[in-house]
């Protein structure tokens, strides 16, 4: 065998699904490769999207494309089946697209289940929402920083994950997290996340939302999580830290019971 011979290019990952539902239920669904997205019955009147990766998770230079359209007076929820995971790579980062549209009077609740990022891992994601003028959404965005189980703190990463609100097609909520190996290096123990391994961002989009902030002061006191809430003009927005994804997901739930009339997702393990 030449050893000079140039290794053969490993495949790649993937996948894009997109789902459009009215009021009365589904119009369009769309998959290809590795993205899926199924719809169980609804909880409680809400039609519940729950998107799939199948490749497992997420290696150098994968695609992974989610998207959700709500027309007019629609509402639903989108999740996601699992933790989805960044592996650790060695060449192009692992992209993540995610594109939701709510149409007028819609409302769409987006809360997928956490991200786990393998030290090593390469992982860059968008997320955009665009809302109509009386539309309104809830959004979540988990992060676990190493297999926590396993006592693993990422020494190398590259992170750029991104979240822009538009209504009406002018930005309205911007929220941008970027971590590298040269910031952990700099900042010993992951101090730019207060050392806490595990992180989440709640946002509340609508006009009502700033009238909720007592409502969620209340509940943030799960032990082992800090937190705090603000309330812009027609936001509301909670970060949280802990030091285990457990008591960051306890945190999460009991503000969801506060901030929305419906149950859980039932794909959560709660």
């Amino acid at each position: 065998m030449d050893s000079t011979a140039p290794l053969e290019t490993m495949q790649r990952s993937r996948g894009e699904a997109h789902v459009v539902l009215g009021p009365r239920g589904l119009i369009d669904l769309a998959q290809a490769g590795s993205a899926k997205a199924m719809l169980p019955r609804m909880t409680a009147g809400l039609p519940e999207i729950v998107f799939l990766n199948t490749s497992g998770g997420l290696a150098s230079g994968d695609r992974l494309g989610f998207g959700v359209e709500l027309r007019p007076d629609a509402r639903a929820l989108a999740t996601t089946q699992t933790a989805e995971r960044a592996y650790r790579a060695t060449g192009a980062p692992a992209t993540a697209e995610v594109d939701l549209t709510v149409g007028a009077g819609a409302w769409l609740d987006w809360l997928p289940q956490e991200t786990i990022l393998y030290d090593g891992a390469r992982l860059h994601r968008e997320t955009t929402v665009d809302l109509a003028e009386d539309a309104g959404c809830l959004l979540l965005e988990m992060l676990v920083l190493g297999r926590l189980a396993m006592g693993e703190r990422p020494a190398r990463l590259d992170l750029r994950d991104r979240r822009v609100v538009r209504r009406g097609g002018r930005v309205i909520h911007h929220d941008a997290l970027a971590l590298d190996h040269d910031a952990l290096a700099r900042l010993p123990g992951a101090a730019m996340t207060g050392g806490a391994p595990a992180l989440a961002t709640l946002a509340l989009i609508a006009p009502h939302a700033p009238d909720l902030l007592p409502a969620a002061r209340a509940v943030l006191d799960e032990p082992g999580v800090e937190a705090a809430a603000s309330a812009p003009p027609g936001r509301l927005v909670i970060r949280l830290l802990a030091a285990d994804g457990w008591p960051l997901r306890r945190q999460i739930n009991r503000l969801l019971r506060v901030l929305r009339p419906h149950p859980l997702p039932r794909i959560w393990q709660v």
